[in-house]
């Protein structure tokens, strides 16, 4: 069972081998992940809703047909396969201070952990986990776990970890880095826009915990493990516009505005000379806040940063109209119609 990534693994070995291979994903696994097993050869269920579902469905083929089940982090040699990650990046790049590794079931942290602490004692490493499905954190901490939601980082969302990979995380784990979806999202952005390099949310998972925790990272040489590169274009399209919103590059407003002709026009003219470029334009004549005899308008701009935003909503204001900025909560502007 897999909810993408090591399921491709499987199924591209096993077809190399010509092994018949059946992998179990969530429900929810977003189509590309599907579509990339599928086409490697191997026969897929979806089942469940996270990979505890998953993993029920898989006993129970292997079971009945007498098969034989990889385990994604709860099985050594797995483990030590994805122990070659930190051979190599340190075979490269000696010098690496530390190390920061996403966790979902903990066998990729525990596999790297050990073949970095046998050719580096002294070098530190991190985990990262979602924040919505932090089950190793609160395991570690004597909590009960309770995880759930809808994570960018599906690749991670493990509820059940077992105490083979909790005793390599206690042992070798500095810290485990909880992150929030936001941070998942700006990982995932920094990764396309500065590296020109995708990652899927479990994947960007240690740069979001750099960007959540800056402190612990500055001045050092620190390597990341990008594990995974799945996404879904539809999610990835969202996440840059998500970005561009979070930047002030995108903008929403929204105009009261006199319901006569030509006001549009005039507006536009304002927006045109102040360097916005605007994206889309609605009309809002039925909305309870609006004067019967006046109209709303909103607005969604292309702009620099928030500065330009600022100056633009100043310009709309000199000239008398109500402004309200749709993406900026408590960031209201007001001005006398």
């Amino acid at each position: 069972m897999s909810a993408g990534n090591h399921a491709q693994a499987v199924a591209y070995h096993a077809a190399r081998l010509n092994i018949p291979a059946t992998i179990v994903m969530p429900e929810n696994t977003p189509f590309v992940k599907v579509e990339s097993t599928q086409a490697l050869g191997a026969t897929t269920v979806l089942e469940g809703e996270t990979l505890v579902e998953s993993q029920a469905a898989a006993l129970a083929i292997a079971a009945d047909k007498g098969l034989t089940l990889v385990h994604p982090y709860d099985d050594d040699r797995i483990i030590a396969g994805q122990g070659t990650i930190a051979l190599e990046m340190l075979e490269d790049e000696p010098g690496l201070e530390v190390l920061v590794i996403p966790i979902g079931g903990g066998g990729l942290f525990a596999g790297n952990a050990v073949a970095a602490k046998a050719i580096n004692p002294e070098i530190k490493i991190y985990g990262a986990e979602a924040e919505l499905y932090a089950s190793m954190s609160q395991t570690l901490r004597g909590e009960p776990v309770h995880c759930g939601g809808q994570t960018l980082a599906e690749g991670i969302a493990v509820k059940n970890v077992t105490e083979r990979t909790i005793a390599y995380v206690r042992a070798f784990a500095e810290e485990i880095i909880e992150v929030s979806e936001s941070h998942l999202e700006q990982a995932v952005h920094a990764y396309l826009s500065h590296q020109k390099t995708l990652a899927e949310g479990a994947g960007a998972a240690g740069l979001a915990a750099m960007l959540a925790r800056p402190e612990l990272f500055a001045g050092k040489q620190v390597g990341l493990i990008l594990c995974g590169g799945n996404i879904d274009p539809r999610m990835l399209a969202s996440i840059i516009y998500r970005e561009l919103a979070r930047e002030h590059r995108i903008v929403s407003l929204r105009i009261q505005i006199p319901d006569r002709p030509g006001v549009l026009g005039s507006i536009s003219s304002l927006l045109g000379k102040q360097g916005a470029n605007i994206l889309e334009v609605s009309h809002r004549r039925m909305l309870l806040d609006v004067p019967a005899k006046g109209a709303g308008i909103d607005v969604m701009l292309e702009a620099r940063d928030k500065q330009h935003v600022d100056t633009i909503i100043q310009a709309l204001l000199d000239q008398g109209y109500l402004v309200r900025r749709l993406d900026a909560p408590g960031g209201d502007t007001t001005g006398k119609v």
